[in-house]
């Protein structure tokens, strides 16, 4: 059986959750993990998903500051890869790693 997280890890995945909670973050997101060299620059994301510069800037320091993605500046431009171990994090809180309720004995419901 698996443990019930502890409060603070609760409070440690709520903060990346409610951080992905925002559409236009989770599309950022979303984009860097799904492009095909695993990486973006920050100067293709304006354009792509329809918003500012200083608004993608603004997310993607968020994302940073999180640690769900890292920043490698080359030159004048910021470029932008997903953080594997940090993703794993909050997926994993998500996965079923026990047998579903209905098929536990010791179910009450």
């Amino acid at each position: 059986m698996v443990e019930p997280i502890k409060s603070d890890e609760a409070q440690e995945l709520a903060a990346g959750f409610k951080l992905l909670a925002d559409p236009v973050r989770l599309r950022i997101l979303s984009l860097i993990a799904n492009s095909p060299a695993g990486e973006l620059c920050g100067c293709d994301l304006p354009a792509t998903i329809g918003r500012s510069q200083p608004t993608v800037s603004h997310h993607l320091s968020l994302l940073a500051q999180a640690g769900l993605v890292t920043r490698e500046q080359r030159g004048k431009w910021a470029w932008f890869r997903v953080e594997p171990d940090r993703v794993a994090v909050l997926r994993d809180a998500l996965s079923q790693k026990s047998e579903p309720r209905s098929q536990k004995s010791d179910a009450h419901c």
